[in-house]
């Protein structure tokens, strides 16, 4: 077959090494894009589970849960008594710009199992419970919020420090101890943004913002891989060494 040959005698003479490295680095980027087209169904999947658990009705959480990933930001509702002497902090928490801390209070209920509530937000100066007893809740309360299982401790994130009640991430089994609260259930409920009494602690503090980028991820690699496909038919054309120059 008559290799290709364009008006100035040039030929496309492919190099072996330059075709292998190209196929390779071609199928890694395909490769690649296909796995964020993937990663976009899969994030599709999620956020339209997320919408679906946060519009829906409130579910009473139950005594057990084996599959806590299936509650994740689901709207429950949770009857029991808050164990004000015992609340946690979450510190480096900001709100309005503000810094302080999430409040973070055992509730006790009647099945003898605890939820840990994230009541919401309080500045520095009001993380004494004291400085707020207005929003200290007696007697069997209710919470509606949102279910949520807690993610580890982020990249350079510091270390838990029980002995100062100062937690830096979730570990609900360290915090449940530290508390004096018996059968945490494995995961967290953040009240919804129904307002305390004397304005503290300030809920609603869920963060449901999913990014969802995989989409122009995927395009770049493709576009790369077509990139590359063009430079390397463009690079091998090369003058016939046979062909006298006129």
């Amino acid at each position: 077959m008559a290799a290709l040959a364009d008006r100035s005698g040039r030929r496309f003479r492919p190099g072996l090494g330059a075709t292998l490295a190209t196929l390779v680095a071609v199928a890694i980027m395909a490769g690649l894009g296909t796995w964020q087209v993937e990663r976009l169904s899969w994030k599709n999947d999620l956020i339209d589970r997320i919408e679906a658990g946060l519009n829906a009705d409130p579910a009473p959480l139950p005594s057990r849960i084996d599959d806590p990933a299936g509650w994740d930001f689901r709207r429950v509702s949770v009857t029991g008594e808050f164990l004000h002497d015992h609340e946690l902090n979450l510190a480096a928490r900001s709100f309005n710009g503000r810094i302080g801390y999430h409040v973070v209070t055992p509730l006790r209920r009647d099945d003898g199992t605890t939820v840990l509530v994230n009541r919401g937000w309080v500045p520095t100066e009001a993380r004494d419970p004291a400085t707020r007893p207005d929003g200290l809740p007696a007697g069997t309360v209710t919470v509606d919020g949102i279910a949520r299982v807690p993610p580890g401790p982020g990249w350079m994130q510091p270390d838990n420090d029980a002995a100062a009640n100062m937690w830096f991430w979730y570990d609900i089994p360290a915090m449940a101890a530290s508390a004096g609260a018996e059968n945490p259930l494995p995961l967290v409920v953040e009240a919804g943004p129904a307002a305390n009494p004397g304005g503290l602690p300030v809920g609603g503090q869920t963060n449901v913002t999913i990014p969802n980028n995989h989409l122009q991820y995927a395009v770049t690699w493709y576009g790369l891989a077509l990139t590359l496909l063009a430079v390397y038919v463009a690079s091998q054309w090369r003058r016939d060494p046979d062909r006298e120059p006129r």
